[in-house]
């Protein structure tokens, strides 16, 4: 049973020393049912929010995001041109806490929205390009999670394994996986910062502009495609900008493979999925799990889903590759709906809400997105001067290098599966 908003309002007195409440309400964006949150005016005109987990997994996931949130500095938010929430003050309540941040007002849209008009998504590029620019050395010092290319791909690797041991994965689907693990190019690349679990409802907008981030469980130093996986696969006419806004925002930082392991990353959602379906013993998590790889499969065979390993081609400056996405056609976003990968509409928090018994999510939280052409895609990295001189010794070295990574992913791969 939800708290009432009083008993929060009063609750968030004895968290905050001094607070005077003049106003409350029931909070209800972003907590599919796993948190009771109420929205707080003060007598000092403050806008707070004060947020009461109601399971395990909402309390651990608190925990998280007050331990990034702890860990973000004001030098950090600084560098930032959205807000992120901050830390007030915090209560226990039953046997758990109830922890009140500043409220940050704007509205949630879906993928599609975030990415229909020029201004909006290019001011989404340029965020996630902000949250991936920050410097690395906060997350050390805040005790924040690190994970180094090869231990990106190892996580992958485990996590194909445990879904294939469910029985439950296509044969064509396992493979597809298991040649993304084995290509070594594709894992060449640098850790960022990054907030690892971004979706369009982390995502807050005034106007045309993103006016704050939330949900900052998961930050750490990782693979930036793990941010891209939603932004890849959106509908939007304008998805491009996003992606040329974020390339350019990286001044050469972004590699050239990152668009095909955040397409893994979206098909790996599917995984996850059918995992919390066989953990939860919930047949219709994993009836629709096993749909949703059924209809990837379907994609893959057709074609209409782009390849993840691609073939080598010429490395582009960063002025290229924002030329190449500005002459890709809109109509190329235009597939059936059949070949979807929907990345966001199976998440966790759709059967909880109906669980829940609540009411469905309002049209503009629901997302249809569909995977973008990434044929065109080139290294945004302008190369060194030691990547332009080639030779047949060069070339034999790494051969051997890419044929030893690749037979280290396969072991690794096995020792998951075993």
């Amino acid at each position: 049973m939800a708290r009432p908003p009083l008993t929060l309002a009063a609750l968030a007195t004895a968290a905050v020393p001094g607070l005077e409440v003049r106003g409350a309400r029931a909070h209800t964006r972003r907590s599919h049912a796993a948190f009771d949150a109420v929205e707080l005016l003060t007598a000092d005109d403050r806008h707070l929010i004060i947020r009461v987990p109601r399971s395990q997994s909402a309390e651990s996931e608190q925990s998280a995001d007050l331990v990034a949130l702890r860990g973000m500095s004001p030098g950090i938010r600084s560098r930032l041109a959205f807000r992120v929430p901050i830390f007030v003050g915090q209560a226990p309540i039953d046997d758990t806490r109830a922890v009140v941040t500043e409220f940050i007002p704007g509205a949630v849209l879906g993928a599609d929205e975030l990415t229909a008009h020029n201004r909006l998504a290019t001011s989404v590029g340029l965020a996630i390009a902000a949250i991936h620019s920050l410097p690395t050395g906060f997350i050390a010092d805040a005790g924040l999670p690190r994970q180094t290319a090869d231990q990106s791909r190892d996580a992958v690797v485990e996590l194909v394994g445990r879904a294939a041991d469910t029985g439950h994965l296509p044969a064509a689907i396992l493979r597809r996986w298991e040649e993304a693990t084995d290509d070594a190019a594709l894992w060449r690349f640098r850790p960022t910062v990054v907030n690892g679990a971004l979706t369009a409802d982390s995502i807050l907008v005034e106007g045309d502009t993103v006016s704050g981030v939330l949900g900052w469980a998961s930050l750490a130093e990782s693979d930036p495609a793990r941010d891209l996986h939603w932004l890849l696969t959106s509908r939007g006419q304008a998805a491009e900008a996003a992606l040329g806004a974020y390339v350019g925002a990286r001044n050469g930082g972004a590699d050239s493979h990152l668009p095909q392991r955040a397409l893994l990353y979206g098909e790996l959602e599917l995984a996850r999925w059918l995992l919390h379906g066989v953990d939860a013993h919930d047949e219709a998590i994993i009836e629709d799990a096993v749909g949703l790889l059924d209809g990837l499969v379907e994609s893959v065979h057709d074609r209409s889903s782009e390849p993840l390993s691609p073939e080598t081609g010429p490395i582009l400056a960063v002025g290229d590759v924002e030329r190449m996405l500005d002459d890709t056609p809109h109509d190329r976003l235009a597939r059936e709906r059949g070949s979807a990968l929907l990345t966001d509409s199976y998440d966790f928090s759709e059967l909880e809400r109906h669980d829940a018994g609540e009411r469905p999510t309002p049209p503009m939280d629901a997302t249809a997105p569909m995977p973008l052409d990434l044929s065109d895609w080139g290294d945004a990295t302008p190369p060194r001067p030691a990547d332009r001189t080639t030779g047949h010794d060069q070339a034999k070295a790494d051969d051997a290098s890419d044929a030893a990574a690749s037979t280290d992913a396969q072991a690794r791969r096995n020792a998951a599966s075993s």
